[in-house]
């Protein structure tokens, strides 16, 4: 079988969707066919999409926030788990926790986390994070 071929077939017969959408069979369905509700992901699967995932929260923090790019390893994964949940202009909002985490003030930044909206809403999330940077 040439899978390359079949590949190029499949492409122009189901077509490429970036986004979800339902197939002629009612079926929730993304990309060159998957059926989401029947086949869904598998782990690697899942685990890709988190690792691109990853690199763009990366890529988004690094260019709205360049000095990111020196702050200690725990800021970086601080900030890149509150962009992976709050897209990049979520983490901008939190003006002052990042003019504390600037400025090297961990534990001021951390307070200021666990008191906005956010935290009510994923509660362990954030006091996980606020943790890892009390801990610097």
């Amino acid at each position: 079988m040439n899978a390359r071929r079949l590949a190029q077939d499949l492409l122009r017969d189901e077509g490429l969707r970036l986004k979800p959408y339902r197939c002629t069979a009612g079926k929730l369905t993304i990309g060159v066919g998957r059926n989401l509700d029947d086949r869904g992901l598998t782990e690697a699967e899942a685990l890709l999409l988190l690792d691109n995932d990853i690199q763009d929260c990366w890529a988004r923090l690094e260019a709205g926030l360049p000095w990111v790019t020196t702050a200690p390893e725990a800021v970086q994964e601080v900030l890149a788990n509150m962009c992976f949940n709050l897209g990049l202009a979520g983490v901008l909002a939190f003006r002052q926790t990042l003019e504390h985490l600037r400025a090297g003030r961990y534990a001021e930044a951390a307070a200021e986390m666990l008191r906005s909206k956010w935290a009510q809403q994923v509660g362990p999330r954030a006091e996980r994070l606020a943790a890892r940077l009390r801990e610097l």
